[in-house]
């Protein structure tokens, strides 16, 4: 018999081998090529978010995962018990008919429910989507088309007719779960949490577990979305490496301890649609098998400092916000307090300042008195006595509540990264703290400058395993992101020292350019003439495309307690302030628009001050005007994390803008004075 004559290979050129995915993707069920390096943090194998939860278990199964208070009562949850939750909630999507790589939407307030949902959907093979409680009806429809959600889980009746009013103009939508009170009103496809979970109880493993087998690390569990301030929210994709990794590589670089040694606490409180508060609350406490106390929704009008005191978290990461309400609380405080004991507070503060500026290894002895007498005081009274890490991040925070907070303390890490980064991507840490720097990156993660100016700012560039796969359905945008050799471009300028301490020195976007050319930050000088004159609240500086720079500005006042919007009323402080000014205001309205003399020359020698210290002539305010009320989220001018939104607030205040350059030659300086007419 003879032998089969072996088939002629096929040239080389014709074969095609299977596509290396690339370092980017758009489509919702694509696959990224991870960022793994040859040794170090970046070689740690990949994780599924299944992966990472069950080996938790597996180790502290029996610890406490989440605490929460029902009226005066104290709940908890234990990890195995989390882990069974989560996977029964998978169960039910998968029956509510969850489609893989379809969204569930989440609209509430931080909440057992919103974790298991979130875990859940991951589980389950679908995108679990955070959408912010602030949001229109038409800002959730978006997001929820974009995302293709399937089931969308909110938390009370005011968020449910949000998702009512668009339901028709939602295809792809199946169900809708309410999690908190009584429904007020049976409709099909609506459901309680208790019935949501009951449809999953009874479910077979096998068809979740086989989904949950599938499921590669390099592939999209996540969608943040983020508020653009021009154009509609960019769906960031993140995969499950994304999460899992990053939330290794945190807690290795702020020395985290692992629940067998002592268990971290965090309190969840801030908004879990942002990628800051998720990372923190849900994926790094549970790598290291932490706590979650979830706060109150009235959280950020006051109800925060008790739940602290009740939580004593180890570790507390605070928006700037919510450092300077507590900075402006103890003020007020101490304002009214005796004065001896206001007398050894200075002091104590004024020793603390120096001592922690100087982080001289011999502390003087002044400063273990103090640190006895007042420091643990305050601590306690904060709810932070047990706190050896406080964050802050999400937006720009001064020197002066940066200061205030060292000089009783607690020294305040600052933090750095985008949603694009799954988090963070640089922190500062205790043993590794300067004022002013957002600190060192992430162990597995690079910075890079990119067309560094003669001082040594650039644009700020990242790379590390913790880079998003790109944003969903959008090309163009991922391309603007990421440039050609996978490397993201943040849009915030800054420089680094000799020690790799990254310091932010403005935003590319934010960058005024004056109708001479000159390229100004807005952000340090907005902070200077808020540190010169502490009656503002916020400043925006004005001047893109014209002659001279020009400020808003706003005073502080009162915030009502349950819509978080501006008051006329002042605050304690301010009134102090205006006392110690020589006025007699007491409201914002006997203030606004120039109507009080005596603020409006301090405000005028504070500004002048600013000016001296100007780099530049062109970086001198020439106008200012003082607004009827401050910014806030529910007006338009502030995004979710108060950061501060410049083109929404150039638009609406677009009638004092203009008055400042009306009939304007050029601006009249010692330097420049007007030309004759």
């Amino acid at each position: 018999v003879s032998e089969e004559k072996p088939r002629a290979q096929r040239p080389d050129s014709l074969s095609v081998p299977p596509a290396e995915p690339r370092l980017w993707t758009t489509q919702r069920d694509g696959e990224v090529k991870l960022r793994m390096e040859e040794s170090g943090l970046a070689a740690e194998p990949a994780l599924t978010v299944n992966q990472m939860f069950v080996s938790t278990v597996e180790r502290y199964g029996e610890y406490t995962a989440l605490r929460w208070k029902e009226g005066d009562q104290q709940k908890s949850l234990k990890y195995k018990d989390y882990y069974q939750t989560c996977r029964t909630a998978a169960k039910s999507f998968l029956k509510l008919g969850l489609e893989r790589y379809h969204g569930v939407g989440i609209l509430g307030f931080n909440s057992v429910e919103w974790f298991v949902t979130d875990i859940g959907a991951i589980l389950a093979g679908g995108f679990a989507v955070g959408i912010y409680t602030t949001n229109s009806p038409e800002a959730c429809q978006y997001v929820a088309e974009n995302s293709k959600a399937n089931i969308i889980v909110v938390e009370n009746h005011k968020q449910l007719q949000k998702i009512l009013q668009i339901e028709d103009k939602l295809p792809h939508l199946k169900a809708i779960v309410q999690y908190k009170d009584e429904l007020k009103e049976k409709r099909p496809n609506l459901y309680t949490w208790a019935e949501f979970l009951e449809l999953g109880r009874d479910e077979p493993d096998a068809p979740l577990d086989a989904i949950i087998a599938s499921q590669k690390p390099n592939q999209c569990c996540s969608l943040i979305y983020t508020s653009g301030t021009t154009g509609q929210p960019k769906g960031v994709m993140l995969s499950h490496d994304n999460l899992t990794w990053t939330a290794y590589s945190t807690s290795k670089h702020v020395n985290l301890t692992a629940a067998s040694q002592a268990q971290e606490v965090v309190v969840s409180y801030l908004p879990l649609s942002h990628i800051a508060a998720q990372m923190v609350d849900i994926w790094i406490t549970m790598k290291i098998g932490g706590v979650t106390y979830f706060a109150q929704p009235d959280a950020l009008k006051g109800s925060l400092v008790d739940t602290l005191k009740e939580a004593r978290p180890t570790a507390f990461m605070g928006v700037p916000r919510v450092w300077e309400k507590m900075q402006e609380k103890m003020k007020a405080v101490g304002a009214k307090s005796s004065t001896v004991r206001r007398k050894v507070a200075a002091w104590a503060k004024d020793v603390g300042l120096r001592t922690n500026l100087s982080k001289l290894n011999h502390a003087p002895v002044s400063y273990h008195i103090a640190k006895k007498l007042v420091f643990k005081k305050v601590r306690k009274a904060l709810g932070l006595d047990r706190c050896t890490k406080c964050y802050t991040g999400a937006a720009p925070i001064t020197k002066d509540t940066l200061e205030f907070f060292l000089s009783l303390n607690i020294p305040l890490c600052e933090l750095y990264g985008m949603s694009e980064s799954s988090g963070p991507h640089t922190i500062s840490r205790h043993d590794a703290f300067r004022l002013t720097s957002c600190g060192i990156e992430l162990p597995g993660c690079k910075t890079k400058l990119h067309n560094k100016d003669e001082e040594g700012n650039g644009e700020i560039c990242f790379w590390g395993r913790h880079i998003f796969m790109g944003y969903l359905n959008m090309p163009d945008k991922t391309e603007e992101a990421l440039d050609a050799e996978g490397w993201l471009h943040s849009g915030d300028l800054g420089k680094q020292d000799e020690n790799g301490f990254l310091f932010i020195t403005g935003r590319i976007k934010e960058l005024i350019i004056t109708a001479g050319g000159e390229n100004i930050p807005p952000v340090p000088i907005e902070d200077a003439v808020k540190e010169a004159v502490p009656l503002i609240s916020n400043a925006m500086l004005i001047g893109d495309k014209r002659k001279f720079l020009s400020m808003l500005l706003t005073i502080k006042c009162q915030v009502n307690p349950d819509t978080g919007d501006p008051q006329d009323e002042l605050t304690p402080e301010a009134v102090e302030l205006c006392r110690q000014l020589g006025s007699k205001a007491v409201r914002v309205s006997e203030i606004a628009g120039g109507r009080d003399p005596a603020v409006n020359a301090a405000i005028q020698e504070g500004i002048k001050r600013v000016n001296e210290n100007s780099t530049s002539n062109a970086q001198r305010i020439q106008k200012w005007v003082i607004l009827d009320r401050d910014f806030s989220v529910g007006g338009g001018e502030l995004g979710p994390t108060m950061k501060l939104k410049r083109p929404v607030v150039v638009k609406m205040y677009k009638e004092q803008i203009d008055n400042f350059y009306k009939d304007v030659a050029s601006p009249a300086t010692p330097d420049n004075p007007l030309p004759p007419k």
